[in-house]
């Protein structure tokens, strides 16, 4: 039984993450991922018509990511309960250094449906976490948190200090419980 080629799809979208994350998002060039996939300028753009497109399919990948991250770690601790968890994966998942945000602004300047897998991703994880959670305003409290975490971090404005970002994540693992 042979290995299962990725498709050029996955291709296209594996080479233009490597190329962001050498690069920044911002200074993504469509040359430079059709070339890094080895596939024409003119497949990337089958698959993907605009740089937008793109920046959407890698955000829609990365939201999967999270999702299976997310879901391994609930089975694996199945002691712990499931707001936790997300606080724990995202407290992590802040901790990495994120592009700038210009790269956001400019697609959604390209296409406001840019944010669709976004917004639909963070109302429907909020809404599993609501069945799950029996205290409306811990949820609310730690939810809104992390959000703001990553939208420090997506700004690149963190202002807390490492302890800091630390006490806060203590102190909504004590909310969460």
């Amino acid at each position: 039984m042979r290995a299962q080629r990725p498709n050029s799809r996955e291709k296209i979208l594996a080479a233009a993450a490597d190329v962001a994350r050498e690069s920044g998002p911002g200074s993504l060039s469509l040359d430079a991922v059709a070339s890094r996939a080895g596939v024409s300028k003119g497949g990337l753009l089958y698959n993907f018509p605009t740089k937008a497109k793109l920046m959407q399919g890698l955000v829609e990948g990365y939201l999967r990511e999270f999702e299976q991250a997310l879901e391994a770690a609930r089975t694996n601790d199945r002691d712990e309960n499931p707001l936790a968890v997300y606080i724990r994966l995202s407290a992590n998942d802040c901790e990495e250094k994120q592009p700038s945000a210009s790269w956001i602004f400019s697609a959604i300047a390209e296409d406001p449906d840019f944010m669709t897998p976004i917004n639909t991703f963070k109302r429907q994880l909020f809404e599993r976490l609501k069945g799950e959670t029996p205290d409306l305003k811990s949820l609310l409290i730690c939810y809104l948190a992390i959000e703001g975490l990553r939208s420090m971090n997506l700004f690149d404005a963190d202002v807390l200090s490492k302890d800091e970002r630390s006490l806060l994540v203590s102190s909504l693992l004590d909310i969460a419980k």
